[in-house]
Order: structure tokens, then sequence, then C-alpha cells
């Protein structure tokens, strides 16, 4: 015990103590490699997700590993924003009366209402579903689904997903929603994505991605340059300079620029990174930014859509 107290002494943050690794390793980290693990880790650091918490999961599919989020994660986030008043989500039965309808705000946006949800027993089976994401000064955001929608969750190939929507689908239906509301509410751009749809909650899956040779852009990140005779950490600077290429692709692709916003930017959604940051803790951030990017790409389609219906 004491030694593996040491060898994961260098994971542990926040609240996360080195026995919690330990245990982390043992339980939902149990099919992940030592790797992937650390991986695992920094991704968890670097967000501020507490996987204790159930915020965040690690899968592993055919020798993968996929990054989950959890909707205890949202939730919090959306409590941490400015101008939080809560949440609502129901489910809609097959013999309940609902109906509903838009609206167009003064800025010429469409928001939905729900005119009537009026229900008794037996209510039948779940046709569909609705949750209202609320906050101070906006106009109450809803999501709407029905059930054929999310069907395809319980033919998902990762098995924890499949035995949760198969056996807990209500369960899983509302928290599904409930992210969808509160990430476009309170533009949580963490994916989460990509991010998988989590071991609870449907949240799409994030695969790694590939680092291209690229020369290092000190523009942004300032990699500190040292001679190092060893080849292995020869490799590791090498490694360095190419993440942090990356990172500052990434972060021009989000509209980030200069030094003050990319330091908003990791104040608010990497805190723990630091001037001078390990590799793992690099390679986490710019799979944050990955999320991140992914998540714009899909606000974006989702806005495209809504307007080619008005």
């Amino acid at each position: 015990m004491a030694n593996q107290l040491a060898i994961y002494q260098d994971l542990a943050f926040g609240e996360i103590t080195p026995q919690d690794v330990i245990t982390l390793r043992e339980t939902i980290a149990k099919d992940c490699n030592e790797s992937q693990f650390r991986l695992f880790m920094s991704i968890s650091r670097a967000a501020g997700a507490n996987p204790i918490m159930n915020e965040i999961y690690p899968t592993v599919r055919q020798g993968q590993l996929t990054v989950q989020f959890g909707i205890d994660f949202y939730v919090r986030k959306a409590k941490e924003s400015e101008g939080y008043l809560g949440y609502d989500v129901q489910l809609v039965h097959e013999n309940d009366e609902f109906k509903m309808h838009q609206e167009r705000a003064e800025d010429g946006r469409y928001y939905m209402v729900i005119d009537e949800h009026s229900f008794g027993f037996p209510r039948g089976k779940v046709i569909g579903g609705y949750a209202i994401a609320y906050r101070e000064g906006y106009k109450p955001f809803t999501v709407v689904m029905e059930v054929e929608e999310v069907e395809h969750f319980k033919k998902s190939n990762i098995g924890m997903q499949k035995t949760m929507w198969t056996n807990y689908f209500n369960d899983m239906f509302k928290k599904h929603m409930v992210r969808r509301a509160l990430k476009a509410a309170f533009e949580l751009n963490f994916e989460d994505d990509t991010v998988v749809d989590g071991g609870s909650d449907g949240i799409p899956e994030y695969q790694t991605q590939p680092r291209k040779d690229i020369t290092p852009n000190s523009e942004i990140i300032d990699a500190p340059t040292q001679p190092a005779p060893d080849p292995q950490k020869d490799d590791e600077a090498a490694q360095i300079k190419k993440v942090r290429a990356e990172i500052n692709k990434k972060l021009k692709q989000l509209g980030i620029v200069g030094k003050e916003q990319t330091a908003a930017y990791i104040a608010q959604h990497a805190p723990s990174v630091g001037d001078n940051p390990s590799l793992a803790e690099l390679i986490g951030l710019s799979q944050l930014l990955d999320m991140h990017i992914e998540m714009q790409e899909f606000q974006t389609a989702q806005a495209a859509d809504e307007d080619s219906l008005e």
C-alpha cells in the first residue's frame, strides 16, 4: 500500500487524495492501462471534474480510452455560473395531456413554451420529455425530445451505457435532456465533447486525437527549452513542443487569441495547469480543447437547424 501511495502521489489534486487515486485505479479505472489511467486523471484535473463524486469516468473500448462526463458535473458547473435559477425535467407519457408552442423573443430568437402538461394514472409508456434550464436575465431554455431520438443508446456497443439505458431508461432520458439544456443555457463547453455519453448519462464519446507534427508556435504558450542529453528527456521535450503547438492552434480555432484570453480560459477551465505544466497536463488541456471545439461545432450545427425551422 505504501508503494502505491508513493506511485500515485502526483495524481492527487483538489479533494482527491492519493488513497482516493488508488481506489479509482482499482474500481472505475480497472480496465485502463497505466498510461490511460494517468491520462484520465490529468484530464480530470484539467477539467476540474471529481471522479470520486461521479463527475467523470474512464471507459476503455477496443483499447481506446474514452472520457465521460457525468450529469453531476454539468449541474455543478451550471450552479457555479452567473444567474443560475435551477432546472426542471419531466417525462411525457402516452396518456398525458401535453401541449406546447414557440414564441419569439425581443432579440428575434424563438423559445419553447409549455401550455399544458397534465396527467392521471395509468400514464402509459414514456413517449417523450422536456427539460427547462432557468437563468436570470434570459428566457427559459427548453429541450423537447421524443423517445425515438435516444433509442439508439439501448444498442450502444459500450457495455455500461447499454446496460444503464436498458435497465434505467427513464432516469437516463431525464439526465440526457437536463445535460443538453444546461449545456446550452450556461454555455458549458468543457466537452464536454467528446465526451462520451456517459456511463451515467448520454454524453457524446470522446476519442483521443492523433497529434500532428507541426512547428511549435510560442505566440501564446512559451515552451521552456532546456538542453537534455538524455534521449528519453529529449523525446519528451519534443512531444511537449508538439502538444503546445496543437494547443495554440486549437485556442485560435475557438477564437481565443492573446495571452490574456488564454490565461482567462485556463483559469476557468483548467486552473490546475501552472506556468510550467507537465506533458500529461498539456495533453489533458489539449483533450479539453478538443471537447470544446466539438461542442462549438455541435452548437453551430444546432443553431443552423433552428434557423432553418424559422
